[in-house]
């Protein structure tokens, strides 16, 4: 990535930014990319275009079968969350994905039985997590018609179950999901930092919230980095070290962290030994994830699936009771782990906020039940949060 894109490019840049058809997208990166500087320091980025625009096409032509009444690779999201089960054919993806969500997606020990998503809904408690089930995953995703389909139904989801045979070499599996997913700028491994960037004109200038720190430049560059690409309203979030470069990197979204779990499936083929060998081999290949040993046939382990998904997700739940009621709200508000009262209070009703006068917690995060705190309080999963105001009603 540069730091020094002309302003013809910026400019560019600025019309696929504000394109709201696919069609408009298309154009408008094809005159952005003629417009890029091709030389080694933009070789990623070219890349990235290129990846995209392809990307793009197939939406469209995605769109057009679906408006013709075909099949379709859109899956409408569901539930708290939405995750994809990737692995490649005959690992028992499908088979698992019935086990968890009670779903009917075809099984029948044929190589490529499942072309098109499938979804599902997992049941952890009191929330519901939609699982996708999808095409088999290839080694080299450009020589298989759905590879770009698959790829953008990873990059719309919100985590990753990889599924593995655990009896066929599950590292060698793992490596190349990996690497593969890695050249279309998907992310399992999580970063040494990433960067996220909300554009939203909500926002009246650039705030940037620092949950790590930015190495090579300050807030002020930051700001004067997203003003060059006319990004004048955004939210800049930052997690672990991270660079300038970084941040232009999450202007372009060239890559996406994707929170990940793996599934080592069919260990019943296995001694318990092979299981507990195996089992070490790929967490020592994926430190980054948790793994779990399962069996969709005997059923082994799945019960510990929906927990750490959820876990994985990264999600807490929060629930509402109101002024001197004694009972709490069934259905849970679900929001980021690390969220504030004020992130609640915003998703509740953001007009709370204006009239805040303090809150009542109970629950993990409070020091007592009914604990006093303001906004800027972090909230943790199962919490119970009662919203005072100034007025009334309100």
């Amino acid at each position: 990535m540069v730091t020094n894109l002309p302003a013809e490019a910026r400019a560019k840049w600025l019309k696929y930014l504000e394109a709201r058809t696919i069609e408009e997208k298309i154009k408008a990166l094809e005159e952005f990319l003629s417009a890029v500087p091709k030389h080694k320091g933009t070789e990623n980025l070219v890349a990235w275009v290129r990846r995209k625009l392809s990307e793009l096409r197939e939406e469209l032509e995605e769109r057009r079968q679906r408006r013709g009444g075909g099949p379709s690779y859109f899956v409408e999201k569901h539930g708290i969350a939405q995750v994809v089960l990737v692995g490649y054919t005959l690992t028992g993806k499908s088979s698992l994905f019935n086990a968890l969500t009670g779903a009917k997606s075809r099984v029948t020990g044929i190589p490529y039985t499942t072309m098109y998503p499938v979804p599902g809904m997992m049941v952890f408690e009191d929330v519901q997590i939609q699982l996708v089930d999808t095409p088999p995953f290839v080694p080299n995703l450009s020589s298989v018609s759905w590879g770009g389909k698959l790829v953008g139904l990873i990059r719309n989801s919100d985590a990753v179950a990889v599924v593995l045979d655990a009896s066929q070499d599950p590292v060698g599996q793992l490596r190349s999901i990996l690497g593969e997913l890695e050249n279309y700028g998907i992310l399992l491994r999580r970063p040494r930092g990433r960067v996220v960037i909300e554009r939203s004109k909500a926002y009246t200038g650039i705030r940037v919230v620092r949950m790590g720190k930015i190495l090579d430049a300050t807030e002020d560059d930051v700001r004067k980095l997203l003003e060059s690409y006319r990004i004048y309203g955004a939210l800049v979030k930052v997690y672990g070290e991270v660079s300038l470069d970084d941040v232009e990197k999450a202007i372009f979204e060239a890559s996406v962290y994707k929170p990940s779990l793996i599934l080592l499936n069919k260990v019943d083929l296995l001694s318990e030994a092979e299981v507990n060998r195996i089992t070490s081999e790929v967490r020592s290949t994926a430190p980054h994830a948790p793994v779990l040993p399962v069996s969709a046939t005997t059923g082994r382990g799945l019960s510990s699936v929906p927990r750490t998904t959820f876990e994985v997700l990264e999600l807490i739940r929060v629930y509402t009771k109101e002024p001197n009621a004694r009972e709490p709200s069934k259905e849970p508000l679900v929001i980021p782990k690390g969220s504030t009262v004020e992130d609640a209070v915003r998703r509740i009703r953001e007009e709370f906020l204006k009239y805040f006068k303090y809150a009542r917690v109970w629950g993990p995060s409070a020091k007592y039940p009914g604990e006093r705190v303001g906004l800027d309080h972090v909230l943790s999963d199962g919490d119970v949060i009662e919203i005072r105001t100034q007025i009334r009603g309100i």
